[in-house]
């Protein structure tokens, strides 16, 4: 059974979180200790809430240190919702700009939408050779409640091997909807609140650990 460990820098359902990837295999650790979080046999970095304020919790406990020791030594790292979106180089919201973690380019911005948030089921496209969306069908739908969201992708080249595969989603206009860059994935939509959509893609996370 992989070891998973959820950091806790003060953001996001870390309890829904526990629960969702305990049912899909893993022993789970809720915790903020940076010895267990870089033993975890994968980390998994959540968040809600401002983009600012999130970083101002990560960086309060070491967490960009964490995650990229993790991903130096090709260790796996999965970001939800804004745990997906700090991983970016900035993001602005509301006319405040933060500094990110940076291990991906480019800004999380304002979604250009009628209707904001959006909030509820939507599908999304996913690379045909996609590991964490194997097996799903395509109109498989996943449960999105954010109002920001990277609207461009700017790393167009990984390591050899590990070319990102990025999947996208439309809402007002398409926006990137979850990532797999060699050992750092990461999801905009919620697989902790997507039933067994979001079980059966945090099994395949877990199928690579």
């Amino acid at each position: 059974m992989p070891r998973v460990v959820i950091l806790d820098y003060g953001s996001g359902n870390l309890r829904s979180a526990e629960r969702a990837v305990q049912r899909a295999g893993a022993e789970v650790e809720v915790t903020a200790d940076p010895h267990a979080a870089l033993a975890a046999d994968g980390l998994l970095v959540p968040g809600v809430g401002a983009f600012s304020a999130c970083m101002e919790g990560l960086r309060s406990v070491g967490g960009e240190k964490i995650i990229g020791t993790r991903l130096a030594g090709g260790r796996p790292v999965l970001g939800i919702c804004v745990g997906m979106q700090i991983l970016f180089e900035r993001g602005v919201e509301h006319g405040v700009e933060a500094e990110g973690a940076a291990e991906w380019p480019g800004t999380v911005e304002g979604l250009q939408a009628d209707v904001l948030p959006h909030m509820g089921w939507n599908t999304v496209r996913a690379p045909e050779d996609s590991l964490l969306f194997a097996g799903l069908p395509a109109d498989t739908r996943f449960y999105f409640v954010h109002s920001f969201a990277a609207r461009r992708w700017e790393l167009e080249s990984g390591l050899p091997g590990q070319q990102p595969k990025v999947t996208w989603a439309h809402h007002g206009e398409d926006f990137v909807a979850a990532v797999e860059n060699g050992p750092l994935w990461a999801t905009q939509f919620h697989p902790e609140k997507s039933g067994d959509a979001g079980a059966h893609l945090l099994r395949n996370w877990l199928g690579t650990l």
